[in-house]
């Protein structure tokens, strides 16, 4: 599992829209549905945390993982459990949403 800055993350969507890559990476939101309510990353999947056990096979391993949560902590846990169980390669979002809306994003809501 390695960290990714919020900028990294930015620039790697960029790239890939640009270029119209298929491997742009699976950015996996494990905060709760009210959470993602307020703010979420454009194309990305919500599955929370404590379902992550039993909806593992809905995650889509043919492309980069991106982990992201509130401030990078639960989705760094997400993260390394995935990794554990053979998903690869994985990111977690350093800072998580919060970082990535003082960093990329100043219009996000922030929480």
């Amino acid at each position: 599992m390695k960290q990714i800055r919020p900028t990294e993350l930015e620039h790697w969507l960029q790239r890939d829209a640009d270029a119209a890559i298929e491997a742009a990476p699976l950015l996996l939101d494990v905060r709760e549905p009210w959470e993602v309510d307020i703010v979420r990353l454009p194309g990305s999947v919500n599955i929370p945390m404590g379902e992550i056990p039993t909806r593992v096979v809905e995650i889509d391993t043919s492309r980069p993982v991106v982990c992201i949560c509130h401030h990078g902590v639960r989705s760094m846990h997400v993260a390394r459990f995935l990794a554990d169980h053979g998903i690869d390669p994985i990111f977690n979002l350093a800072g998580g949403i919060d970082a990535w809306a003082r960093e990329v994003n100043p219009d996000c809501p922030t929480y």
